[in-house]
């Protein structure tokens, strides 16, 4: 691989330094779960995690002159054990659940935002793939949540829609005229 760009350098730099505090957090958060689907959901992003740890490591590396690829997140899911008796709804859960979805929605972010700022074309496309693995894992514990009933979203109604759909078409009517 040619030398990196400082920009693409630096910010593997810090995203490693990222990983490993995510990292020990999943680990810490997997010994207090209870859920056992929640559990495994958690496994499968230290995986992912690990994995983009392994594929910045290749890409930083001057010595690698191969193009570095993401493994496919089915690559990375391991099959646990899963015991049904094991899936209680306690509020630790709720709030390591709500905590590891967050984390893995802001590693999607910086990812993708970071991929607009690198300029190495490998680099580029191996964040973009974390991001989407990352957003994936995000999906995952979305369903998780739902499927506990602790998620709530507000929904707005058909008047407080119309009255914002007649704003904003009376502000760019004039484009269009």
């Amino acid at each position: 691989m040619a030398v990196l760009p400082t920009a693409d350098l630096g910010i593997m730099a810090d995203h490693l330094s990222a990983h490993e505090g995510v990292l020990q957090k999943l680990r810490a958060y997997q010994k207090a779960v209870t859920n056992q689907q929640l559990r495994n959901i958690m496994r499968l992003q230290e995986n992912i995690m690990q994995s983009h740890v392994w594929v910045m490591l290749a890409l930083i590396n001057p010595e690698n002159n191969n193009y570095v690829e993401v493994p496919p997140l089915q690559d990375l899911a391991t099959n646990y054990p899963s015991n049904p008796e094991n899936n209680e709804k306690n509020s630790d859960n709720k709030w390591i659940a709500l905590e590891v979805r967050n984390t893995a929605n802001n590693m999607s972010s910086t990812n993708f935002n970071s991929a607009l700022m690198m300029q190495n074309p490998n680099v580029i496309h191996a964040h973009i793939e974390m991001a989407l693995q990352q957003h994936q894992i995000m999906k995952m514990y979305d369903e998780f949540i739902e499927s506990m009933g602790w998620k709530f979203i507000p929904h707005a109604t058909a008047q407080e829609q119309l009255n914002t759909y007649f704003h904003f078409q009376h502000q760019f009517q004039h484009l269009y005229s």
